[in-house]
């Protein structure tokens, strides 16, 4: 049985978040914000699905470098929907508290990796 891998499941539950988030907005003809969101959003996941193959520690570490900086652009673009009242504030919080979760879990990774190529 294959073990658990916690950041790639909940970065995966961030894009699929995201992804019906990206509906709605579309839905509301917020397209130039939805597509904002779509791309930070799903890019975490799909950044640290990569650096599982990373082919070395530093390969690794900047892939994961990269799922850090869209989980802020993330985190932005998901308060500027909830403070302009487009997003509903529960849904919102949601997303940002999924998002906050994985982001602390990408810096404890970072700072571990790096600690570890010293």
């Amino acid at each position: 049985m294959k073990k658990s891998n916690v950041i790639v499941e909940k970065s995966y539950k961030l894009a699929l978040e995201v992804i019906q988030v990206y509906m709605k907005l579309k839905s509301q003809k917020e397209y130039d914000l939805a597509r904002q969101l779509l791309r930070s959003g799903t890019s975490i996941g799909a950044n640290i699905q990569e650096a599982q193959s990373a082919q070395s520690k530093k390969d690794f570490i900047h892939k994961l470098s990269i799922s850090q900086k869209e989980t802020k652009e993330t985190l932005y673009w998901i308060r500027l929907l909830r403070d302009s009242l487009i997003l509903n504030k529960e849904k919102a919080e949601d997303i940002l508290s999924l998002t906050l979760e994985v982001d602390k879990i990408l810096s404890s990774i970072l700072i571990t990796s790096k600690n570890s190529s010293k």
